[in-house]
């Protein structure tokens, strides 16, 4: 399984795009400012969209990629794009954005027998099987109803944390996969960490006591833990902060962790 990321800041700014991850060639985790950076091609052959949750940075392309690939798809007869995501974030999407006066309602156009998008609701501890790959719904604790994703793949699973503030279930089913690659916000900076728990977020801290629960013992290598979604003006104090959370004294597990920080652009071959 190839991963690309498209987008992974919490904001916008030049050369910050906001969440997005496309699996080979046709799944998209996430459909943030990121997806713009796709060609037309890219963007045909898409066929699943999972959304973690329904806040705009992670769906603000949705409405717009579908207007792009809306003609070439009908034309070419293709089946109507699948935007899998809990009960709560579509009906989130279809009372605030596709709506016809925010934006045109898709599952509906050309008809609501043959339309160009159709929503599949989905629950935490679902394993999804869309482009032939099998992705585990995983819980997320946020501001709204939300979650994470594990893809399988030859070499393990890649995690991804969605947006998320402290997390035990999380965790607790992480802990019985084969990771090859964790993803995990730090939306926040521990200055404000009084905002980010109220916003439900992680901060440099909080991410320091939850990456305590990694299980400590084989068959749990260590592997690769990359941050995301760090708010742009914050981005560089977020890393500093980490950095020095890792180094301190008495943090048992600290030294264990493989910390990275993530880019638009990344390619990861699992």
């Amino acid at each position: 399984m190839r991963v690309r990321v498209l987008g992974c800041s919490g904001a916008i700014a030049r050369g910050c795009r906001t969440t997005a991850f496309l699996l080979d060639d046709d799944v998209l985790i996430d459909a943030g400012t990121g997806v713009g950076d796709l060609s037309l091609d890219e963007m045909l052959r898409i066929d699943h969209v999972l959304l973690t949750h329904a806040h705009l940075d992670h769906v603000a392309s949705l409405p717009l990629m579908l207007d792009t690939v809306a003609a070439h798809r009908l034309a070419a007869g293709a089946p109507p794009l699948q935007v899998h995501a809990l009960p709560a974030t579509i009906h989130a999407l279809q009372a605030h954005i596709f709506n016809n006066l925010i934006w045109p309602d898709f599952t509906r156009l050309p008809s609501a027998t043959a339309p160009l998008m159709r929503f599949v609701p989905m629950a935490v501890g679902q394993v999804l099987q869309v482009g032939g790959k099998a992705i585990e719904v995983l819980p997320a604790v946020h501001t709204v109803p939300a979650v994470g994703f594990a893809a399988a793949s030859a070499t393990g699973y890649w995690v991804f944390s969605g947006d998320t503030e402290r997390n035990p279930a999380f965790w607790q089913r992480l802990n019985q996969l084969p990771v090859a690659l964790l993803v995990i916000e730090t939306a926040f900076s521990d200055r404000e960490q009084v905002l980010a728990q109220r916003c439900l977020h992680l901060a440099p801290a909080t991410l320091a006591e939850e990456l305590n629960h990694i299980a400590p013992v084989p068959p749990h290598p260590r592997y690769p833990i990359y941050i995301t979604h760090t708010k742009p003006a914050e981005t560089r104090l977020i890393m500093e902060e980490i950095q020095r959370l890792e180094a301190l004294p008495g943090q048992p597990q600290a030294l264990r962790h493989d910390i990275r920080w993530l880019s638009a652009g990344m390619r990861f071959d699992l």
